[in-house]
């Protein structure tokens, strides 16, 4: 069970270049907004309520992302994530090919997106070593975006020292790998 802070600075060690963390920051949502849409359906009636599977799959991220040792950062993660599987949810309720046109779509676009973002950085995204990148990557975004609402200078501070400061990485020069 690896803490926030031993997550986000292994996960920034691949994110330096404030292009792939920009890039991140359109990719990722995109994709959970995608996973939202592509799993609205089937739903299940429970306890009276209609459940997609896209509320279990947010439930069980959100309770990893909320035992990380961050309350701040879990709870903006999951709320994050909600408002944007409820987003696609109203469009993964759709007509078939609205449903099936905007997941692939929004997923297949966002991946581009965080790929091209590693072009800049110069190396490979963090899921290819340590599958937790998938559920780090969300966090990431959370806490960027924190930062720059001036919340989590600790964890902030903590990051950059451990995992380097953010710069634009010169394209004409091989990556340090």
């Amino acid at each position: 069970m690896r803490n926030v802070t031993d997550l986000l600075v292994r996960y920034a060690a691949y994110h330096r270049d404030r292009r792939n963390i920009a890039t991140h920051m359109v990719g990722i949502p995109m994709i959970v907004l995608a996973l939202g849409v592509l799993l609205a359906r089937p739903t299940v009636a429970m306890g009276g309520w209609l459940v997609a599977p896209s509320w279990v799959v947010l439930g069980m991220a959100a309770a990893w992302w909320l035992t990380r040792g961050s309350l701040v950062l879990g709870l903006a993660v999951s709320a994050g994530s909600a408002v944007l599987v409820l987003a696609g949810e109203a469009v993964g309720l759709a007509g078939t090919a609205a449903w099936l046109g905007w997941g692939l779509g929004l997923f297949i676009l966002g991946w581009l997106i965080q790929f091209l973002g590693h072009y800049y950085e110069g190396r490979n995204p963090a899921f290819m070593d340590d599958f937790a990148g998938l559920l780090i990557g969300p966090m990431f975004v959370a806490a960027e975006a924190l930062f720059a609402a001036g919340w989590l200078h600790g964890l902030q501070g903590e990051i950059e020292r451990r995992a380097g400061p953010r710069f634009f990485r010169d394209l004409t020069v091989p990556a340090a790998r």
